[in-house]
């Protein structure tokens, strides 16, 4: 590994479990110290801690659930004091509410706000108050944004779509700072919450997907990383889909 981020300092939110953990764990193998935020089980925050440090850096777990505006600038505030400043914020954490219209419920419509988009900016906000010229900020969107395929995901979809908004304008703000901000967003990823066996996913890989697979977290954090480095200084402001062909 060529350590293109190494003595970079991260923060990576919803980072202990899933698409967040494999970016946590590929910006550390690329030399970078590591902060990432959990919201429940500090168990296996910790094992991903000791997985860390075993590669050389630094690495702190903070608990702290992205609905509450304060936690997330409490999170932040503990990487810059912890790690010396900040240089990569990645939002990763995000929840997936779904039901048709007439069900779904003002407190998940709320929290899919609250976190999916609220806590983005907020944590956004607060990081770029820290960040010096070569920073990047990168969300984890969702192909959604651009396709919502079936019936039940207008809430999830309008939330991410949402963020393609943010960074086209963030990207205005920041990059006379030399900060660039992006979207990455996955299609169908091999997660525990989403796993590529069984019948929806079966579904989704005959009917939507051009290559008839799912993709990994590793794969997702391979271009969280692209844009973390710095051979990508002239990318802002842009959404850019890893989604084995769903939305082609």
């Amino acid at each position: 590994m060529s350590q293109t981020l190494s003595k970079k300092r991260a923060l990576v939110t919803g980072g202990s479990r899933g698409i967040g953990a494999a970016i946590v764990r590929r910006l550390a193998r690329e030399g970078a110290h590591i902060a990432f935020t959990y919201s429940s089980s500090a168990a296996t925050a910790d094992k991903l801690v000791a997985e860390v440090k075993a590669l050389g850096v630094q690495a702190i777990a903070i608990q702290a659930d992205s609905a509450d505006a304060s936690a997330v600038l409490a999170a932040v505030d503990r990487t810059v004091q912890e790690l010396g400043g900040i240089d990569i914020l990645v939002n990763s954490a995000g929840v997936l509410k779904m039901g048709p219209l007439d069900e779904f419920s003002l407190a998940d419509f709320d929290q899919t706000v609250a976190v999916n988009v609220r806590a983005v900016f907020v944590a956004t906000q607060a990081a770029a108050k820290h960040m010096r010229k070569g920073a990047r900020i990168i969300n984890i969107g969702s192909c959604n944004a651009e396709r919502m395929p079936f019936q039940g995901g207008a809430v999830y979809a309008m939330s991410k779509s949402a963020l393609q908004g943010l960074v086209q304008g963030l990207a205005r703000d920041l990059g006379p700072r030399g900060i660039t901000i992006n979207n990455v967003q996955p299609g169908p990823i091999n997660t525990d919450m989403n796993p590529d066996q069984g019948e929806f996913a079966e579904m989704l890989k005959a009917q939507y997907m051009a290559v008839q697979r799912y993709g990994s977290a590793d794969e997702v954090a391979a271009m969280v990383a692209y844009l973390a480095g710095p051979e990508t200084g002239y990318v802002t402001g842009a959404s850019l889909t890893i989604d084995g062909g769903f939305n082609a």
